[in-house]
């Protein structure tokens, strides 16, 4: 089991707000300086955590640009650096992940991403459609790896062609590729390509029917996958501080942000999108939709949008739950993400099953 945590490259504070761009996002009261990543950095790799996650989009700083900075500041913990698949040549890709990992040590993953916003997308200069977006992406790892094999190649695909290109040599480690989505074009690409297929957190039937459908898909194509959750976590030493906290996050979403992030969600293509606005239905009631799990995070932020709340021992047997329906890793996060790493890595983490977070094993032996 491996769990990792977030960093909040646009700006952190005590209030939910947009993670990817810049309208909706909630007061930061904190500058995304990389001094300030570097300590959540620092301090998830104290607490055990094994990598830390970075957001892409038109409202964050460039992921390669910032994690690359991080990384001199911190010793064992991995840099899960999000990519914008098709945005730039992938033997371009394959060449930075390779510098990547000789300035770094080799903690490098990839979390390829393949755009859910027609505006946004838009914006870059893509006017592909969703299903076409998703093609693209598969071609796109295809290359990666190829130049990732450290010999020339000839390619010649719809999106992109090559002559003798690649590495010189293989990376070392080659990264792994996360990639999510919860389309059925996005199934296809996860299972012939991905690594470790990400969610977005739902109840625990929609995950175990999600994990069983990727891993037979994968299985068709004579591959094994691994699959992650992207969870926050409001966790507190009693449950009534827990939901009190919760209570405090609604409250600080104004129904006017409220109504503008679920109106830009209504114009996206995400299927995954959509699976988080059904869950909290645009409105700040029943925003508990299972045990311990609350929608509450999706009404004003985009991608993942629910968290678990409740007591240390809650939350790590919801964890637990989830590990048991056959999620191998967990993408976990809060507010302020400096402070709530260390409460997570301290007081929940060593209540699951596993005992202690994979990255901390490895020292202990």
């Amino acid at each position: 089991m491996s769990y990792h945590w977030f960093l909040p490259t646009s700006g952190d504070g005590r209030q939910v707000g947009a993670a990817t761009v810049a309208a909706g996002a909630a007061a930061h009261e904190r500058a995304a300086t990389v001094d300030y990543l570097a300590r959540i950095a620092r301090a998830a790799e104290e607490s055990g955590f094994d990598a830390v996650l970075t957001p892409v989009g038109s409202g964050c700083p460039d992921p390669w640009i910032v994690c690359a900075a991080v990384a001199q500041h911190a010793r064992r913990i991995r840099l899960l650096v999000a990519v914008r698949a098709g945005f730039a040549l992938p033997t371009l890709v394959a060449q930075q992940a390779d510098a990547f990992q000789r300035i770094s040590d080799g903690r490098l993953a990839l979390n390829v991403v393949t755009g859910g916003d027609p505006a946004e997308q838009r914006g870059y200069g893509d006017f592909l459609d969703h299903d076409a977006r998703y093609g693209r992406t598969a071609e796109f790892l295809e290359v990666l790896r190829l130049a990732w094999r450290g010999t020339p190649f000839d390619h010649h695909g719809r999106h992109y062609r090559i002559e003798r290109g690649g590495l010189a040599a293989a990376p070392e480690p080659v990264p792994p590729l996360y990639f999510g989505g919860a389309s059925p074009a996005a199934e296809a690409v996860a299972a012939r390509h991905a690594d470790v297929y990400l969610m977005w957190g739902e109840p625990p039937a929609a995950v175990a029917a999600r994990v069983e459908r990727i891993r037979r898909l994968a299985a068709e194509q004579g591959r094994r996958i691994r699959t992650g959750l992207r969870l926050h976590v409001i966790a507190r030493e009693r449950a009534a501080d827990a939901w009190a906290e919760a209570e405090r996050l609604l409250a600080g979403m104004s129904p006017d942000r409220i109504a503008a992030a679920q109106a830009r969600f209504a114009r996206m293509d995400s299927v995954g999108q959509a699976r988080m606005a059904a869950l909290n239905g645009g409105t700040p009631d029943g925003l508990t939709i299972a045990p311990n799990l609350w929608a509450g995070v999706g009404l004003v932020r985009e991608g993942a949008g629910t968290a678990l709340v409740g007591d240390y021992a809650e939350v790590a047997a919801r964890l637990d739950e989830y590990a048991a329906l056959g999620v191998d890793e967990f993408v976990l996060s809060g507010w302020p993400h400096l402070e709530e790493a260390e409460r997570v890595g301290r007081h929940v983490l060593p209540l699951t099953a596993t005992g202690l977070p994979g990255g901390l094993r490895a020292t202990v032996g």
